[in-house]
């Protein structure tokens, strides 16, 4: 008998205004590069105060925990992303966010759509093959 375990992405986002990605899990390790607030990245890797990270790209990389949260963020993928009013194709566009754009995840439709918060606060959908970190 097989038996097959399938976890499910985790996505979380940093949460300070910038967070270094290292090369290992210790601050004496290669500093690789910063980040600005709102990334999304996919939980890999948990230890006690850094998580292992993959970015939209595929890369990994060590961040420390506490520059971390567990809401969740998405980007735009495309070079400009309509914000719909309805989770339809068809509907009136209520904002347009630019490539690279943090969107908060409100919600998942479960059919292609997920609901979406810009920082200003103007709330819509966007196809969720169009963004990265849900």
């Amino acid at each position: 008998m097989s038996t097959s375990a399938v976890q499910a992405t985790e996505y979380i986002s940093v949460k300070e205004n910038h967070a270094i990605f290292y090369d290992a899990p210790s601050v004496k390790a290669k500093k690789l590069f910063v980040v600005n607030r709102y990334m999304p990245l996919e939980q890999v890797v948990v230890l006690d105060s850094w998580v292992k990270v993959r970015d939209k790209s595929g890369g990994l990389y060590w961040v420390e925990k506490k520059a971390l949260s567990s809401t969740r963020y998405v980007f735009a993928l495309l070079p400009l992303v309509d914000v719909l009013d309805q989770p339809v194709d068809g509907a009136t566009r209520v904002f347009q966010v630019r490539q690279q754009i943090a969107l908060e995840l409100l919600e998942s439709t479960g059919a292609g759509w997920i609901k979406v918060r810009h920082q200003d606060g103007e709330v819509g959908y966007v196809r969720s093959g169009e963004v990265w970190g849900g």
